[in-house]
């Protein structure tokens, strides 16, 4: 199986990206393929509702920005995992960016989905995880996984291999 990992969080070496990593190790080690793409370093407008991809652009955004890496990824990819970092109880902007611009290909649907969540603080997971919710229901997918971790200290084995074991187990 081919994964796809989106890290939203602008924090290239920051607990959502050990976290994307563990999880990546382990599904290697299962045999799948995984690519991640560090979407909170990447330059994506948000969505302009302009409805060029449901018009003229017969499913292609008229914006042409690092959205469209992911649309090229998401082209083979048979699972999506998004991973971010909780910004004031949602996605990062980065991430949420990203996230609307899902509406132009509709490349996403029956795809399987994971959900990795970092933040700093308990409780401010309701809202990243419905939307998640909504977008795997959007698109007719199957949620293989959601997982959160809170705190200053992610960076630990217990965290990892929770997400190796998941990565393994992924058929």
């Amino acid at each position: 199986m081919k994964i796809l990992v989106l890290n939203g969080s602008p924090r290239l070496n920051g607990n959502t990206a050990a976290l994307c990593e563990a999880f990546c190790e382990g599904a290697r080690q299962a045999g799948h393929e995984t690519e991640t793409l560090n979407v909170g370093k990447m330059k994506i407008g948000a969505c302009l509702a302009c409805e060029y991809c449901h018009g003229k652009g017969a499913g292609k955004c008229v914006q042409n920005d690092d959205m469209n890496k992911i649309y090229e990824a998401l082209e083979t990819a048979d699972m999506v995992v998004i991973a971010s970092a909780v910004h004031y109880w949602s996605f990062t902007g980065q991430m949420q960016s990203a996230i609307t611009r899902f509406y132009a290909p509709h490349k996403l649907k029956q795809k399987k989905y994971a959900l990795i969540l970092s933040s700093g603080s308990p409780d401010v997971y309701d809202a990243p995880i419905s939307q998640f919710e909504s977008i795997v229901n959007y698109f007719g997918g199957k949620a293989e996984g959601e997982f959160t971790f809170n705190g200053f200290d992610q960076k630990n084995e217990k965290n990892f291999e929770r997400l190796r074991n998941f990565g393994r187990s992924l058929k």
